[in-house]
């Protein structure tokens, strides 16, 4: 039997249009379900939209649509975006589903029947841009630090409530525990535990003004809390696809540093309560600034992924957007430095050794040998802890098998000088670093992997392409 593999993006709330801070956490989490299946693991891959809430009904009316074509629009863009970009995504859930609705009010009579669900009056601070209540320590400038240029909302209405405070001594209990010390990298983990020593109040479950949601099961008068209902997609889409239910618990939710606390708190809580397993990790990775700046639609400085693919290509834009991952801290971007970025990596390093050596080899009428290659063992270790830049640095470092490794190989010993059984010889060793370089790549790269391929395609003689892998660009 296969060793199974379930990995998730946070499904995209449907407000706004993809953008490259979506595309980062995509691309990555693709990159991982493509490791995972070259090792022979079945994998579930999962992404898709979050389509309910307040947000969703203002930014429908505001077009003149209704909520659920204005999320069948903006649902189209993501499904559209993504396969320009590649992704392998197994399932793309849409959280309108009725599959995906009947879960939720399934989870939510679970936790009702564990008592965990409770009437009261809620009086507080809403962000309607982050769907969720903010406390006065969460403000700044009175604003939310997320969406600055929209005013807080105070709202008092009746909700049902979950009691997250029971939950808080047993999910401190775990963070805490080695062996169960799911949330990473390390800074976001000592900030979780960090607020749960604070103290933790109990949260909304169900919201009575906002029509636009799932019908909560306890009263038709409400819908439930947008965040709890988008949640569950993870645990859903194992509950009403077919042959995915061994897949839950998730191995890897691959998250924004925004959404740390729902992730990490709210919905282990409510696993709990529902007596349901838990997810293995969670890791949540940073944000991107573009030139120093915060990414804004006012700042006019939002990357669109498709700019970037009509730019550079699109395993350029994959390896731009793994190679500047924000792993722990903000990653700073923008199109000057991401094309310095693909002129010195791509166009100089990799596409530049893959011509000269193809040139060489075709010439020489050199046949490609059948070798058996692995992944390293520090690229593995990196690629399984989610450290992508340490990944990337083995593929050009490597001092066996490196990009700087075969070029430096290439120039000193001037491979172009030699002849006879040397040339073959030297170019036969070369063309087998070439293709463990690419078999490292796959993940972040697949279509170069399939180009360099057929290049060096095991068994036959060696073929120069027809066109550079990647043209150098102007600034």
């Amino acid at each position: 039997m296969k060793r199974k593999y379930y990995i998730t993006t946070p499904i995209y709330y449907v407000n706004d249009i993809p953008h490259i801070g979506h595309s980062v956490t995509t691309v990555i989490a693709d990159a991982l379900a493509r490791y995972h299946r070259k090792l022979g693991f079945e994998v579930f891959f999962l992404t898709g939209t979050d389509e309910h809430g307040a947000k969703v009904a203002q930014s429908a009316e505001k077009e003149g649509l209704t909520s659920q074509e204005f999320a069948d629009k903006v649902s189209e863009r993501f499904k559209e975006t993504w396969k320009k970009l590649n992704i392998s995504n197994d399932y793309f859930i849409r959280t309108t589903s009725i599959e995906h609705k009947k879960i939720v009010q399934q989870v939510i009579e679970k936790i009702n029947n564990n008592k965990d669900i409770y009437k009261g009056k809620y009086e507080g601070l809403y962000c309607v841009g982050c769907e969720k209540f903010l406390t006065e320590k969460e403000l700044e400038n009175g604003k939310c630090p997320l969406h600055p240029n929209q005013e807080i909302e105070k709202q008092i209405e009746e909700n049902y409530f979950f009691r997250l405070s029971k939950y808080i001594p047993s999910l401190i209990k775990l963070i805490k525990n080695n062996k169960t010390n799911y949330i990473f990298p390390q800074n976001k983990r000592n900030e979780i535990l960090s607020k749960l020593t604070e103290g933790v109040e109990d949260v909304s479950i169900s919201r009575e003004k906002i029509k636009w949601g799932v019908e909560f099961p306890l009263d038709k008068n409400h819908t439930v809390y947008v965040w709890v209902d988008a949640l569950i997609n993870y645990y859903s889409a194992t509950r009403f696809l077919k042959n995915k239910k061994d897949f839950w618990p998730a191995d890897l939710h691959l998250i924004g540093k925004e959404i740390l606390w729902f992730h990490t708190v709210i919905w282990p809580a409510m696993l709990l309560s529902a007596d349901l397993p838990l997810p293995k990790k969670v890791y949540a990775h940073s944000f991107y600034t573009i030139d120093g700046q915060k990414m804004s639609k006012s700042l006019g400085n939002v990357i669109s992924p498709i700019d970037l693919v009509d730019k550079y290509g699109v395993d350029g834009s994959r390896y731009l957007i793994a190679s500047s991952f924000p792993q722990i801290n903000d990653s700073d971007i923008g199109w000057d430095k991401l094309t310095e970025k693909y002129n010195a990596d791509l166009a100089n390093g990799l596409g530049n050794l893959i011509s000269r050596v193809a040139r060489l080899a075709q010439k020489e009428k050199i046949i490609v040998k059948n070798t058996k290659i692995e992944f390293d063992n520090a690229y593995d270790k990196s690629i399984r802890s989610q450290n992508i830049a340490e990944c990337l640095f083995e593929v050009w470092n490597n001092p066996q098998w490196g990009i700087q490794a075969v070029n430096k190989k290439f120039n000193e010993e001037k491979i172009w000088e030699k002849s006879g059984k040397e040339l073959n010889n030297s170019l036969e060793e070369i063309i087998e670093m070439i293709l463990k370089i690419s078999h490292h790549l796959y993940p972040f790269m697949p279509q170069t992997t399939e180009e360099i391929g057929t290049i060096f395609s095991p068994g036959e003689t060696v073929r120069f392409p027809a066109k550079p892998l990647f043209p150098r660009l102007a600034k």
